[in-house]
């Protein structure tokens, strides 16, 4: 078999079998993938479920707890000592605590204890405190930081000596105020954790269980407390590291067994839902996927096998014969030069290709070099390194215009990549590309060879009229032709600047000059424009700056950028630009004013301790904002290169703030509420405005300063009236009141009672 052959068969088998086995196995692992993906998203939906259940079942235990709490026949309970004899109230307060047996959960046990008047009520029986087993029990949930908690771990299930079993306990302490270790009583609810997993059976699953805020399983099958451990410890460590990833998967092993867990932590009551599912299970499914796969790529191989043979048989016959009408043309001698391992292509190359090489190669080479040569003429012409003589001797040599009696110079640069699909790295190859267009759509015979010089594509244009308007409403319209093209075909955003008129070759360099300053004119009037220099040079404007405006305007907007207010600071940078470039058209003194008002901006991280290379990054520069050639680049910099960072960090920042100082200042109202306080005498204290603490403070509180500190005083007041037997005027006075009335009627304003009169029940219920 020829060697030819042999590789067209070899190629149409590659070509074949490659998109074969590529399909089967991208076909194989994106079907696995799937199942794997849909397995883990159900164990993610269940979680989800299980979470929402849970959660459900929780909250409707509170919320019955805090009715039963805050009902009048435990409010009068907690005044009153209870014993045996007393058979119709206690018989009130157990129907109520049965009551709490209609929430979503079954109750196993229910205590109201009186800590004050040392008697205990479950759902079975009234005893003094002292005479039940698990007294130190109940009295050890009153130290609990909160006013309502969720309690997990082993205890007895009827308060008796039996075997300890897993339970969740919530305690609520009464009455409701804020937080303190030393409430009139408490009630306890305790569930027993195989009830809410009876509860939630038909979700329920050997490989998922539910993690408390300490990393113990509470609700999940004995197995896993035990076989799980490693999962448990790795899962730890994920949500210490990761704390603001509330939920998520990952692969580990487990027993030498790859799994994978899915997992959702609560912020209701930091609680972990787990589920644990086995990869090599996910694998088993796939088996029949890969068997059929299998199957599927080895029938089309075989038919690629088979048509490959016969195809190539049939490409080669051409071949075949072409490559003995070489080996005749090679008789004279040729086939010396070809090499000894050529194939029959490599032979039919060498023998078509010797008789025309040596002609083709000299074409080409003066072809090049004529091109070359006129860029190079034409540079040398802007550049001011040619006479009239050497424009004589070369012209006709290089088909360059002759008998124009008028000259002009159209300089074209890019307005804006930064919206482009391209990037400053190829504005010389755009360039160079235009300067194609430029030669494509103007006429040999009215311009000289475009170039590229310094970012700007120049061309020379001959015309035959010597009337100057004449001259620059031609001038105008081929730069306009040149700009259209230019947008169209590349898609950009350029301007053109246009020379005056001129009559020799040797003012090709002002004229070049004229145009570029014609380009300027770009500041004030913004990008895609065709403008004469001369037009710019009766345009100029001599009024300086109106430094206030642009003060009131600068000011305006480091207000905005520290208030993070985007669309503000947006709208205020438009202004600063129109009236800074309205007035400063021509000139670079706008750089000078742009550049103060970036180092103003720049000042406000500096107070905040930052530093511009983590707010902007390592390749931020300001030397960037000083080649900008439009107001529109200009404006986006400002937008989207300096605002949106240093405004994304401040809101940052802010946040974490706020949070610290509605803290602070709550915890001064409740450590010196019997002092005279104000919002005021904060503020010197944290070093903040007042106005500025007092929109904190709305802001993360959800009420004012003044209103939080007075509802505080009267709680406190209130508990002073239950504990202490302070007078009513001392306790107003120590509550910062300067008189009685005013106290007192404040009192009754949130009590709906006024403050003797509350001693006065509070004391009859002592008697009583």
């Amino acid at each position: 078999m020829s060697r030819y052959l042999l590789r067209l068969l070899s190629y149409s088998l590659l070509l074949g079998m490659i998109p074969a086995i590529l399909i089967g196995i991208v076909s194989y692992f994106i079907a696995s993938g799937d199942i794997e993906e849909k397995v883990k998203e159900e164990n993610m939906q269940w979680l989800t479920q299980t979470q929402m259940r849970v959660e459900q079942m929780l909250k409707s235990i509170e919320k019955s707890a805090t009715q039963f709490a805050n009902s009048s026949v435990v409010k009068t309970a907690m005044n009153v000592s209870y014993s045996p004899a007393d058979f119709e109230p206690i018989r009130n307060l157990t129907a109520e605590m049965y009551n709490l047996q209609s929430s979503d959960a079954v109750i196993t046990q229910a205590y109201l204890v009186n800590i004050e008047r040392n008697w205990a009520l479950n759902l079975n029986i009234l005893k003094p405190l002292d005479q039940f087993e698990n007294r130190q029990e109940l009295l050890d949930y009153v130290k609990g930081p909160k006013n309502m908690q969720w309690y997990t771990g082993m205890t007895a299930t009827n308060g008796d000596f039996t075997e300890p079993v897993e339970a969740i306990t919530l305690v609520q302490k009464i009455p409701i105020l804020p937080q303190t270790d030393k409430p009139q009583g408490i009630l306890v609810i305790r569930i027993v954790a195989s009830e809410i997993n009876e509860a939630l059976s038909s979700a329920a699953s050997n490989s998922s269980y539910i993690l408390n805020r300490s990393g113990v399983n509470i609700l999940g099958a004995d197995a896993n407390k035990e076989g799980y451990e490693e999962i448990n410890v790795a899962l730890a460590d994920r949500l210490h590291t990761r704390p603001d990833q509330q939920f998520g998967l990952f692969n580990m092993k487990l027993n030498g067994e790859e799994v994978a867990v899915l997992y959702r932590s609560s912020s209701y009551n930091s609680w972990t839902y787990v589920s644990v599912v086995s990869i090599g299970d996910l694998k088993k499914e796939t088996r029949k996927i890969a068997e059929l796969t299998v199957y599927v790529c080895a029938a089309i191989l075989f038919i690629v096998l088979a048509a490959a043979l016969y195809g190539s048989r049939r490409m080669y016959r051409p071949i075949g014969h072409l490559l003995e009408i070489a080996k005749g043309l090679g008789s004279s001698g040729q086939e010396q030069t070809v090499p000894r391992k050529s194939d029959e292509l490599e032979i039919i190359k060498h023998s078509m290709q010797s008789l025309a090489k040596s002609r083709n190669h000299i074409e080409q080479q003066m072809s090049d070099q004529a091109s070359h040569l006129k860029e190079f003429f034409v540079l040398k012409l802007f550049t001011g390194q040619l006479t009239e003589n050497d424009y004589m001797y070369r012209s006709p040599i290089n088909g360059f215009p002759t008998g124009w009696k008028t000259l002009g110079v159209l300089a074209l640069q890019i307005d804006n990549l930064q919206e482009t699909r391209y990037g400053e790295e190829d504005r010389e190859l755009l360039l160079y590309a235009i300067g194609n267009i430029a030669q494509e759509v103007l006429p040999a015979s009215i311009r000289f060879s475009p170039i590229t010089i310094n970012k700007s594509q120049v061309t020379l244009v001959a015309t035959d009229h010597e009337e100057p308007d004449q001259v620059r409403l031609i001038l105008y319209e081929l730069a306009d032709c040149i700009k259209r093209n230019a947008e169209d075909v590349m898609k950009l955003k350029v301007s053109i600047g246009i020379s005056d008129p001129f009559i020799h070759l040797t003012g090709t360099v002002k004229a070049y000059g004229e145009s570029l300053s014609a380009l300027k004119a770009r500041i004030s009037l913004g990008p895609q424009i065709i403008v004469h220099y001369r037009d710019t040079v009766n345009n100029l404007v001599a009024d300086q700056y109106e430094y206030t405006h642009l003060k009131v305007l600068e000011e305006r907007l480091i207000y905005a950028v520290r208030e993070m207010q985007p669309n503000s600071a947006s709208q205020i940078i438009q202004q600063y630009l129109d009236a800074l470039l309205y007035k400063d058209r021509y000139s670079h003194e706008h750089q000078t004013m742009l550049i103060q008002l970036v180092s103003r901006v720049l000042q406000i991280i500096q107070e905040q301790g930052d530093s511009l290379k983590k707010v902007f990054g390592e390749k931020w520069s300001v030397e960037g904002l000083l080649h900008l050639q439009t107001r529109e680049e200009i404006l986006y910099w400002f937008e989207s290169k300096l605002f949106a960072p240093l405004i994304q960090t401040l809101s940052e920042k802010s946040e974490t703030q706020y949070i610290k100082i509605a803290d602070r200042l709550v915890k001064i109202i409740q450590e010196k509420y019997d002092q005279e306080i104000s919002l005021e005498s904060c503020a010197q204290m944290l070093n903040y405005h007042p106005v500025y603490l007092s929109r904190v403070f709305k802001r993360e509180i959800g009420v004012p300063f003044s209103e939080y500190l007075i509802d505080y005083r009267i709680k406190m007041a209130k508990i002073m009236l239950e504990t202490t037997n302070m007078k009513v005027s001392e306790i107003g006075s120590k509550m910062q009141y300067k008189n009685d009335s005013s106290f007192i009627r404040s009192y009754k304003k949130m009590f709906n009672i006024t403050p003797g009169q509350y001693r006065e029940k509070i004391m009859k219920g002592s008697t009583e």
